[in-house]
């Protein structure tokens, strides 16, 4: 009973992060951990998109890390901006990780690093959904550079089951296109028991 109260509990706390001097640690720990720069869109899709940290927090985290000259935001080559990771937003990071909790950081480190496999998967395979009068067709395509690896018709019932199924390819695509050879190289013919002839 005491276990099914705390996991009641548990579901109806807040999580979000609504305390500033931790969230600014944690920017900064994220942008330490994954050690590249960061799109300003993408920064916000993983703090904000994901309801980890409410919209009005993370403005106030962004404009004092930048004010105080722990990130940087600079402009590529088309025009997108990135926040870059400072010597002083470093020192924070290193220093400073162990007043924001480790659930916090695990938390924010593992939904960056899930938000990136996504975008890279999204470049190296194309589902599209074309519905049918029964059913639904899931498109795969797995391009590269001069060819297409795979191209892949599957069919679903619907289109809802049709998503599901999208949705569990695009979580490992690389591994559903090696489960996809591996089935197809260990495919063997059917024996037949010939001992009653």
């Amino acid at each position: 009973m005491q276990d099914e109260n705390i996991f009641k509990m548990s579901e109806m706390a807040d999580t979000q992060i609504k305390d500033i001097p931790t969230l600014n640690i944690l920017l900064c720990y994220l942008l330490y951990k994954i050690d590249i720069p960061v799109e300003v869109e993408d920064m916000y899709e993983i703090a904000v998109g994901t309801g980890l940290v409410n919209y009005f927090y993370y403005q106030d985290s962004i404009d004092y890390l930048l004010k105080n000259g722990l990130i940087k935001s600079e402009n590529d080559k088309e025009g997108k901006t990135f926040y870059t990771l400072l010597p002083k937003g470093t020192a924070c990071a290193k220093e400073l990780k162990n007043y924001a909790p480790k659930s916090y950081r695990d938390k924010l480190v593992l939904i960056a690093l899930r938000y990136f496999a996504r975008i890279k998967s999204e470049k190296d395979i194309i589902i599209r959904y074309i519905e049918l009068e029964r059913g639904c067709y899931i498109h795969i395509r797995c391009p590269d550079n001069r060819c297409d690896l795979m191209d892949l018709k599957l069919f679903a019932p619907d289109i809802r089951q049709a998503k599901i199924i999208g949705e569990k390819i695009m979580m490992n695509p690389a591994g559903f296109y090696g489960k996809i050879i591996h089935l197809a190289l260990s495919n063997e013919e059917i024996t037949y028991d010939l001992t009653d002839n």
